[in-house]
């Protein structure tokens, strides 16, 4: 009997342990996922535009079919890499992650030129009467995984940065995957949201018994055109926001520490003169001069992209095994 009871007690030591470990994995994935939440926002404003011009009855099926791309995109693919860079490869995470918030400034920079030169924004690809549309559907459903493939990478590299170092890898793996799921059901869930809101104001108007609620969904059809422009106008800023940041982080890690030293002395002395909101104050400073950075190199990469890589994906893209 004592030996059972001992066996009990040693059982329900390991569940206590086991549940601290899967604890201190949800608190790792809460608080790396909150790090990536720049990329997030752009995830979320980039998505919408891909649904545009279907029908109503196909918006969410295709939101779904993104979303099952991107959880395939982060489990299946980022996550062994994120692993093995983690445990074999460390030095290489800080230059991959500067890459990538190389990436967000080059996106948000190219937005903001064609802000100011329209005519020189990409074809939108929008659907048309005249096109299939099944292939329509499933084109806009691969490019938008492509794009999202972009920007999981980034936010797994953001993630697996932020994870505290020298810990066991299923507990790095598990904060890892943890985290991309929830961020997967945040981003698409909110999509879905999205891109429904003006169906349900319609439905609200429509058939609303009181006059309020009619009210209502005339007000949310009203609403969601701006709200949309300015969820394309907060992701824009996010990412060179979010770039840049990653920039000065990385150069610092490098060993170049002019650029966050510098921002970081203008923050405290902006936050120090203001002191009734000191953190606010020195968290927009830091923002606003690693969006300033960001948009600089942003759009110093413009004329590589257009003149040198663009081309050169083109021509392996369409280069063709000889016969």
């Amino acid at each position: 009997m004592s030996g059972l009871i001992a066996l009990l007690d040693d059982v329900a030591g390991i569940a206590k342990v086991a549940a601290a470990q899967i604890d201190d994995v949800a608190a790792q994935a809460a608080k790396a996922g909150a790090k990536a939440a720049g990329a997030v926002i752009d995830d979320a404003a980039v998505t919408p535009k891909y649904v545009h011009g279907f029908s109503p009855a196909r918006e969410l099926p295709i939101v779904g079919k993104i979303a099952l791309g991107s959880i395939r995109n982060k489990l299946l693919i980022l996550l062994p890499l994120a692993l093995l860079l983690s445990n074999f490869a460390p030095w290489l995470i800080t230059p991959l992650l500067m890459l990538g918030g190389s990436y967000l400034c080059f996106e948000g920079a190219e937005k903001v030129w064609h802000l100011f030169r329209p005519g020189t924004a990409h074809a939108d690809g929008h659907v048309t009467a005249a096109g299939d549309p099944v292939h329509l559907e499933q084109q806009k459903v691969a490019g938008a995984i492509k794009t999202d493939f972009i920007l999981s990478a980034e936010i797994m590299t953001i993630i697996l940065a932020a994870l505290p170092q020298d810990q066991p890898v299923w507990i790095e793996g598990g904060a890892l995957a943890l985290a991309a799921v929830g961020i997967t059901v945040v981003v698409y869930g909110g999509v879905a949201v999205i891109v429904k809101a003006d169906d349900l104001g319609l439905w609200l108007a429509r058939v609303g018994r009181l006059s309020a609620t009619r009210a209502l969904g005339r007000g949310i059809v009203a609403v969601m055109p701006g709200f949309l422009t300015a969820l394309t106008l907060v992701g824009t800023a996010a990412m060179i926001w979010v770039g840049g940041s990653i920039l000065v982080h990385g150069l610092h890690e490098l060993g170049w520490h002019l650029p966050a030293e510098w921002i970081a002395q203008r923050a405290e002395t902006a936050a120090t003169a203001v002191n009734q909101a000191a953190g606010l104050v020195h968290w927009a400073v830091t923002a606003f001069f690693d969006g300033v950075l960001g948009l600089a190199w942003g759009l110093m990469l413009i004329p590589v992209a257009t003149w040198a890589v663009d081309p050169l994906l083109r021509r392996l893209a369409g280069a063709k095994p000889a016969h």
